[in-house]
């Protein structure tokens, strides 16, 4: 595959997505003298087994998909996040409870935990959203802490502390800028992992209804004529292998540029301009707040009796290894 397929791939599934309502498609139009037809001129890829062309289903599905990852996604990244940082920041009995909680919730197989909430809560695609939400932020939760852990000593953040700024304000204009990286890293992998998990709640009959199409509820549909119209599950799987493996490469060259490992190339001046932009931005955020102190007398001395000492950079742990934060993910 070279360098350019996966961005087409995932440029085609995001326009499909989006431009589907408005193309000339029928994915619920009954034809039933081309039941279980397989592709031809009438239709690439064929017709299920009320005539429906296999095309326009897929279609329908990728605007399914597109919605359900990107809304988990964006949901659970936002509330980890919030919940990570804010145990770090704070500490105590505060940080020890949300340790624990995502420790008992990484205990168990977030697939099964998802299906469960699915259960609860009913089939249906809010649900779904739901459902995956609940069990993903503790992916991002534990990665977000961990580098707010590792952020939180530097001396512009010191500096922001000294001169009176709030939590909001330090974690929105200091911390978030500084571990953005490693999470957007991590919601790539973990766009792999929601199509994945709502393909599997589809097929499990848990996530979209018919008639509305979605790859997993095709590929159910689908098996019960795998031996006549095989074309029924391979379509829709090879459809859901590409989109998956095309957000993993792009995930594995996002991971490649933060973290400067062996591969990338001509990115790595780049990432290395990142490093100390943000190291200069520690220096002249301190030295701005010892500027701004108030001087005790005439000698000249600062406030700040103790000189600020330069902590580690943040810790790119969480990107060392293939560990989506995504509980339901998996491994590749």
């Amino acid at each position: 595959m070279t360098r350019a397929a996966p961005l087409l791939v995932l440029a085609a599934w995001t326009a499909l997505a989006l431009l589907g309502p408005w193309l000339p498609l029928e994915p619920n139009r009954v034809d039933l003298p081309r039941v279980l037809a397989g592709p031809g001129a009438q239709g690439w890829l064929g017709f299920d087994e009320l005539g429906r062309p296999l095309l326009d289903r897929l279609v329908a599905g990728a605007r399914t998909s597109c919605v359900v990852s990107l809304s988990v996604v964006a949901l659970s990244l936002a509330l980890g996040t919030l919940i990570g940082a804010s145990s770090a920041w704070i500490g105590g009995f505060l940080d020890h409870a949300v340790v624990r909680i995502v420790d008992v919730f990484l205990a168990f197989p977030g697939i099964l935990l998802a299906i469960a909430l699915a259960g609860i809560l009913g089939p249906g695609i809010d649900n779904v959203v739901i459902a995956l939400a609940a069990v993903g932020w503790v992916g991002f939760a534990r990665l977000s802490r961990a580098q707010v852990l590792s952020v939180k000593e530097r001396e512009h953040v010191r500096a922001a502390i000294a001169l009176g700024a709030g939590f909001g304000r330090i974690l929105r204009l200091h911390l978030l800028p500084v571990i953005a990286a490693p999470l957007i890293v991590e919601a790539t992998f973990a766009i792999a992992g929601v199509i994945i998990a709502e393909a599997g709640l589809s097929f499990l009959g848990l996530g979209v209804q018919p008639p509305e199409a979605s790859w997993g509820t095709i590929i159910r549909e689908g098996t019960r004529y795998m031996l006549v119209a095989p074309h029924l599950v391979l379509a829709p799987a090879l459809v859901i292998a590409a989109v998956v493996l095309s957000v993993n490469l792009l995930g594995d060259r996002l991971r490649d540029w933060v973290t400067c490992e062996p591969g990338s190339g001509s990115r790595r001046p780049q990432a290395r301009r990142v490093a100390t932009s943000s190291n200069s931005l520690d220096s002249a955020a301190s030295r701005r707040a010892i500027r701004s102190s108030p001087l005790p007398g005439r000698g000249g001395k600062s406030a700040t009796s103790k000189p600020l000492e330069r902590s580690e950079p943040a810790s790119r742990s969480g990107l060392s290894s293939r560990s989506s934060a995504m509980p339901f993910a998996g491994s590749r």
